[in-house]
């Protein structure tokens, strides 16, 4: 099966006051337009070269590059940007284009590929155009009653996997932090910044850590997708907008998105690196790693990108992290035997190919131990566009789906996920990638209500503490009579909702 989609998880970005003045929300198959400049943002640039690409050198972790390595890396016309020693991960930068097949032939490496097919870019300035605010005339027609933020009531996700009934219990805490992994957070947003955690902040675009005050910050010419994001997770429960999962927990920005809206492997690595070793106890992973959307491992070059974010989220683990992932908004089956992809690379020239999905995978999303999320719509029924596969979906959670699909109950107006935007403003989105930090929430608040559990029993009790949702069967979400998706397995585990719709109540009383 084959569809259109973005870069990152999200299918539709509306705002708010747009909303609800027309009503329009997701629809299958249309692709939410990417940041139009194609550079990275002043303050995550390197030296550009009209040439150089970037690669992962992946060797023996717990060993730096040695003095054989670095003088074959220099020879074959590469620059070390940095490396991971505990993990085995180089970051190199060269113009020659036979860098990795040469270095692959080097004693000591296990697999090396380029990150990209587009070069290095240039320091950019571009802006685009950005969402339009709520009015005071709209955040004035939503009536809130006593004890809810003043948006509230547009939040039907909320009540749907129990957390306004949490938040009567706790609102979770201060001690447990969670990475967004993403285009960047705006922390000066008002529903944000009681809750940010500056320490486990950065920028890591380049695949350096970037600590710079407010690198980690979108730019007006990027996506709001990493603030919306972080709203929903964490928006404090302070009287103002509206209020996230978690919403006494702390929510760090970790920014790995080119301004264009590209997630390149060094920054995905840094990413999960700088996680690890900065106290983070959950990431949300709402994005593929471009430019493939699948990574074949039979390609040495996609091999690499395989290997080199496998180290680094198993790291991130060990280090008591959980990783949760968006499963995609393409309405695939994973589990397929095969899957055309005509998207790859999305930075280069595309062309459509077959794909095994058991050997060609969607990173993040589907490596070991990584949670992967599918999407539900107000009526708690699959999205529309959700990404499914029976063995690949670990759980369910609210992402939105078209109003005409699955209109949500009175007050809320939009079947589409309510969150923050740059500017202090609010607004909706629809994808896996808004489900996915409902479930990172979730975890967070199994992480306050268990202070000593590890990454495993958090995710263990993440998964009996589902609430056990049938396949929908069949599935005509469209109502047109013709079946849109086939799901399998049992109530208790199937591949729509896999262990079931997360439940937030329970990870603060179980």
């Amino acid at each position: 099966m084959t569809a259109p989609h973005p870069r990152f998880r999200r299918a539709l970005a509306i705002p708010l006051g747009m909303a609800m003045a027309t009503g329009l929300a997701f629809l299958p198959n249309v692709t939410a337009s990417a940041a139009t400049a194609a550079t990275d943002t002043p303050s995550a640039t390197v030296a550009a070269d009209a040439t150089a690409l970037s690669y992962v050198v992946n060797i023996r972790p717990g060993h730096g590059p040695s003095a054989h390595l670095r003088k074959a890396i220099a020879a074959a016309g590469g620059t070390i940007v940095t490396s991971y020693d505990r993990i085995g991960v180089i970051v190199v930068h060269s113009s020659n284009a036979d860098f990795a097949k040469t270095i692959r032939e080097v004693r000591g490496v296990q697999s090396a590929g380029n990150t990209r097919n587009a070069p290095l870019p240039a320091q950019s300035t571009n802006d685009e155009g950005t969402p339009k605010a709520l009015t005071a005339d709209e955040l004035a027609s939503v009536q809130a009653v006593d004890g809810q933020d003043p948006l509230e009531p547009l939040q039907w996700d909320l009540p749907a996997i129990k957390a306004d009934k949490a938040h009567e219990k706790t609102l979770g805490s201060k001690k447990v932090t969670v990475a967004v992994i993403d285009t960047g957070v705006d922390d000066t947003h008002p529903d944000i910044a009681p809750n940010f955690d500056r320490q486990a902040s950065v920028n890591c675009v380049t695949g350096k850590p970037d600590t710079a005050d407010g690198a980690w910050r979108p730019t007006a010419a990027e996506s709001p997708h990493g603030t919306h994001v972080a709203g929903e997770i964490a928006a404090a429960k302070n009287g103002v907008g509206m209020t996230g999962v978690a919403p006494g927990v702390k929510v760090a920005g970790i920014k790995v998105s080119t301004t264009a809206g590209y997630f390149y492997t060094e920054a995905v690595v840094c990413g999960f690196v700088w996680a690890a070793e900065h106290g983070v106890d959950v990431t949300n992973n709402s994005y593929y790693t471009d430019p493939w959307y699948f990574n074949c491992t039979d390609d040495p070059d996609q091999k690499a990108l395989v290997d080199a974010i496998t180290r680094a989220s198993r790291y991130a683990e060990k280090k008591g992290t959980v990783n949760v992932a968006a499963a995609g908004n393409e309405n695939y089956d994973l589990a397929a035997d095969e899957i055309t992809d005509p998207v790859s690379p999305n930075d280069g020239t595309p062309s459509d190919r077959v794909i095994d999905p058991s050997e060609c995978f969607d990173i993040p999303t589907q490596l070991p131990g990584v949670v992967t999320v599918a999407a539900t719509g107000a009526k708690g029924l699959k999205s529309s566009f959700s990404n499914y596969g029976r063995g690949v979906i670990d759980v369910a959670a609210p992402g939105g789906d078209a109003t005409a699909y699955q209109p949500p109950a009175p007050p809320a107006t939009s079947g589409s996920i309510l969150g923050t935007l740059p500017g202090g403003r609010w607004g909706y989105m629809s994808g896996t990638s808004m489900a996915s930090p409902h479930v990172a929430a979730v975890a967070a608040l199994i992480k306050s209500t268990h202070p000593h559990a590890s990454a495993a029993l958090v995710k263990a009790l993440l998964y009996a503490e589902a609430d056990a949702t049938a396949c929908t069967d069949p599935y005509d979400i469209n109502g047109d009579g013709k079946v849109d998706a086939v799901c399998e397995g049992s109530k208790n585990r199937n591949g729509f909702y896999g262990w079931g719709t997360v439940d937030a109540l329970d990870a603060v009383t179980r």
